[in-house]
């Protein structure tokens, strides 16, 4: 029989969550995950009571504004952010967790994940940053004990 890893299960479904993502720019998943159990999910999109991003709710996302640029102007809110507050939102301790992300988090989201008590990060699409800030951002995993991994799958589409 052959069975997916953990990391190849977590990571689908992390992809799965994408689909419901109501940003038109990019979908993103996550999946928090203790002791092999899935305590939380999360897509990017607009805030709950907002608009969706297709439906205009989001200025940026609906401008011709460049990817990475007028990124303070955007009020989506990322995959990441999304399962850490629905987390909390819902009781559900990320001490000591493992996020699954369909892209590598951007830094805002690796400090909130770092504050959240998450563990490791895994990821399959990368989000790149300037040299300087790519220094930053790995020297704030490796300071803080995050450990952050790329994993070599096959996207599942």
């Amino acid at each position: 029989m052959n069975r997916p890893s953990w990391d190849e299960y977590f990571t689908t479904i992390a992809f799965d969550v994408s689909k419901r993502s109501n940003c038109i720019r990019r979908r993103v998943g996550a999946v928090i995950v203790k002791d092999n159990n899935i305590i939380s999910t999360g897509y990017n999109g607009t805030p709950v009571g907002v608009k969706n991003c297709f439906e205009g709710g989001c200025p940026r996302c609906a401008s011709d504004i460049p990817s990475g640029q007028s990124m303070d102007t955007c009020i989506c809110v990322h995959a990441e952010e999304n399962a850490i507050c629905f987390a909390a939102r819902h009781g559900a301790r990320t001490e000591g967790g493992v996020l699954y992300c369909t892209t590598r988090p951007c830094f805002g989201c690796l400090k909130e994940s770092v504050q959240a008590g998450i563990i490791r990060i895994t990821y399959v699409e990368p989000y790149d940053y300037e040299q300087e800030l790519e220094d930053i951002y790995w020297k704030l995993a490796k300071e803080s004990g995050i450990l952050l991994e790329k994993l070599d799958l096959e996207i599942p589409r």
